[in-house]
């Protein structure tokens, strides 16, 4: 496998104008880029599940799924919420690039363009991106500041959000007991799980951010809140018992050392989920106070025994 500091990244075209197709996929080569290609927003969906490609280059008029609809589906799956778009538009008229701001791309690029201005848009939009909407490389979910900007971007726009905070109970005993390979497969499955849960829910969309290891952060809206840690739940432990090897998962518990020798059991592992609420009489203006109370909830949760879900319904001075 290619080191990921010497990967190449990966650029997706979307335009079903073959010759322009040519032209951007030809210069970014050029450049050092590897680049795909789609000829519409359809295939771009189809496209993205095989290969996680690094920025998308969309044209804005296309049949099928056109360039707005394909940025907008890309911001509601929470796989793909990071990935960078810039958009190809014949037209300079400032509606088009409301229109585009609002779908949620990162930058512009309009028609006729050359050479130069397409490669340095697309590399200052891959470095932003790096810099500002890092992505864990396990799981490819946002990570911490894509995180805090969702939640600030909740409190600017007025709506009351919930933010959750998910970890895996006992997950140490997954990592001494099979090893660290192992334990990254558990962390995998809650990512997937947490994923089909988030897009079950539907509209308005909610997000999934990685905080690290085994940390997991949702924003969503607040009576989205039982339904979707609910699936989560369900889903997780299903996918956790596929991971454990046959004897322990048949007896319940795996069996570890510790330091002097002695033979301790730990119960299979579950989920515990802190949620703190906008609607709770308080309203969070950083959202660093509204992760720390989902944190100190999820703390209340692993008081409990099996998964457990623990809301702050404390009231707070309006």
């Amino acid at each position: 496998m290619e080191p990921e500091a010497d990967r190449k990244d990966i650029i997706l075209v979307v335009d079903d104008d073959e010759d322009i197709a040519r032209f951007v996929e030809f210069n970014l080569r050029l450049h050092g880029f590897e680049v795909i290609h789609a000829s519409d927003g359809q295939e771009a969906l189809e496209v993205i599940e095989r290969q996680r490609p690094d920025l998308a280059v969309v044209d804005l008029m296309m049949p099928r799924i056109d360039g707005l609809e394909l940025t907008r589906r890309l911001r509601a799956d929470p796989m793909t919420s990071a990935l960078p778009v810039i958009m190809l538009t014949a037209k300079g008229m400032t509606v088009d690039k409301v229109h585009g701001l609002s779908a949620g791309a990162d930058d512009y690029l309009v028609k006729p363009f050359d050479t130069a201005e397409l490669v340095a848009r697309v590399s200052s939009t891959l470095r932003r991106n790096k810099e500002f909407r890092e992505v864990s490389p396990l799981t490819g979910l946002p990570g911490n500041s894509r995180i805090r900007r969702e939640i600030s971007d909740r409190v600017r726009n007025g709506v009351d959000y919930a933010v959750g905070y998910v970890d895996i109970d006992r997950f140490k005993s997954v990592n001494d007991r099979y090893g660290f390979v192992r334990g990254d497969d558990f962390i995998s499955a809650l990512a997937r799980s947490l994923h089909r849960a988030v897009v079950g829910v539907g509209l308005p969309p909610a997000f999934l951010g990685h905080v690290g290891g085994d940390d997991f952060v949702i924003v969503c809206a607040p009576d989205q809140v039982r339904p979707l840690t609910s699936r989560a739940v369900v889903d997780f432990e299903n996918a956790a018992d596929t991971l454990y090897d046959p004897t322990d998962r048949e007896r319940g518990f795996v069996e570890l050392k510790d330091r002097r020798g002695n033979i301790r059991r730990a119960a299979l592992v579950t989920l515990s989920i802190g949620v703190s609420l906008s609607d709770a009489g308080k309203r969070f203006t950083d959202p660093l106070e509204a992760i720390a109370v989902a944190s100190e909830m999820k703390t209340v949760a692993k008081s409990q025994p099996g998964s457990y879900v623990a809301v702050d319904r404390r009231r707070g001075v309006t």
